[in-house]
């Protein structure tokens, strides 16, 4: 009877249709049904397609992330823009209005100018500034002399003359002294200014002098052949390029540049001895380019006396008053002006300022 019921294959508890067709194919050994292989592709391709909606979810956030930024630094910019506007604005607005020495100070003073750093055309000291400042001072019926308080180590030959012709004009009237104090250093084109005035003052220790003309530079032509660089120069004229510092410089090239510094030289000695008259010692060393103390100075008739601006206004004047008549500089225009200078070294663009100095070698 067990026997019978063990082997009765229709007891047991009662399968569906899916399921006994679940447990042939295990049986089997066969794989998911094909509806089920249709599920799990579907599942995979939903996957894909979430993969690929976050993935261009990202780059969306990111294109408009930049986009952002982007705005925010057009806005610094335009604000930036609009700051300086108004900052050169203020600056200009202050300087016609504000600054002083728009009008003359009450009282007898000296009118002072000042000659500061190297004398050139895109400087402080370029012939433009001091000569509209010495006008000023010249000009100011309560300015007892124009004063030109120097320090500086000199510059450009064509500004330094510009100056000295003017101060020269001014002296040859004769309507108040002018007097060049030096106050650290005045060598150079800067003493080739100070020897237009009618008297110069230095304090013992100042620096005076240097009266000669320079111009240095470098030879790199052996450099570039052991880099093996090649020079490609075009000019028309055999001596067009003679200062090129990658060029060799022949013998003829170097005598006459040598006569080139040399006339210059001579019109700076001629202009000094025209100033200084008599009052230069009979010493062949004077024009040889050395520099001297303002002490050894006094000796060899370079300037005149021993002292400073201050001594100097005490001894002019019962209440000492001095008054400042050099132009304001725009600090926008001489920002302008060395970016200017910058990038055209920087994109190799010849500069107009002369190689010849009238200025103490460093």
């Amino acid at each position: 009877m067990d026997d019978d019921r063990r082997d009765d294959w229709t007891r047991g508890p009662e399968l569906s249709a899916d399921q006994a067709r679940e447990a042939r194919r295990r049986r089997e050994g066969v794989g998911p049904a094909p509806q089920e292989r249709d599920d799990d592709a579907e599942t995979l391709r939903e996957r894909q397609r979430l993969a690929q909606q976050d993935m261009l979810d990202r780059w969306i956030d990111g294109v408009l992330a930049e986009q952002r930024r982007s705005r925010r630094w057009k806005l610094f910019f335009r604000f930036l823009f609009a700051f300086l506007i108004l900052a050169s604005l203020s600056t200009t607005l202050y300087g016609l209005f504000v600054v002083p020495g728009a009008t003359d100070p009450a009282g007898p003073h000296l009118g002072i100018v000042e000659v500061e750093g190297v004398i050139d055309g895109d400087a402080r000291a370029s012939a433009e500034r001091v000569i509209e400042g010495v006008q000023r001072a010249w000009k100011a019926p309560d300015a007892e002399a124009v004063v030109l308080h120097i320090d500086s180590p000199g510059g450009s030959p064509v500004q330094s003359q510009r100056i000295y012709d003017e101060l020269m004009r001014l002296r040859e009237q004769g309507d108040k002294p002018i007097i060049a104090v030096v106050e650290d250093i005045g060598a150079s084109g800067a003493y080739y200014i100070a020897s237009a005035a009618d008297e110069i003052v230095a304090a013992p220790a100042s620096l005076v002098g240097s009266i000669g003309v320079i111009n240095a530079g470098f030879g790199f032509e052996e450099a570039i052949e052991r880099l093996g660089v090649e020079r490609r120069v075009f000019t028309a004229g055999e001596n067009k390029a003679f200062l090129d510092p990658f060029s060799d410089i022949s013998p003829q090239q170097r005598d006459f540049w040598q006569q080139v510094l040399a006339t210059t030289h001579r019109q700076f000695i001629d202009d000094v001895k025209a100033g200084r008259g008599d009052r230069l010692a009979d010493d062949e060393r004077l024009f040889s380019g050395l520099i001297w103390t303002g002490e050894q100075a006094l000796e060899l008739g370079l300037v005149d006396e021993l002292g400073s601006l201050d001594t100097l206004a005490r001894q002019r004047l019962e209440t000492p008053r001095t008054q400042d008549y050099t132009p304001q500089l725009d600090p926008f225009e001489r920002l302008a002006r060395r970016f200017g200078r910058v990038a055209a070294e920087w994109v190799g663009v010849p500069q107009a300022a002369s190689p010849l100095r009238y200025q103490l070698a460093p």
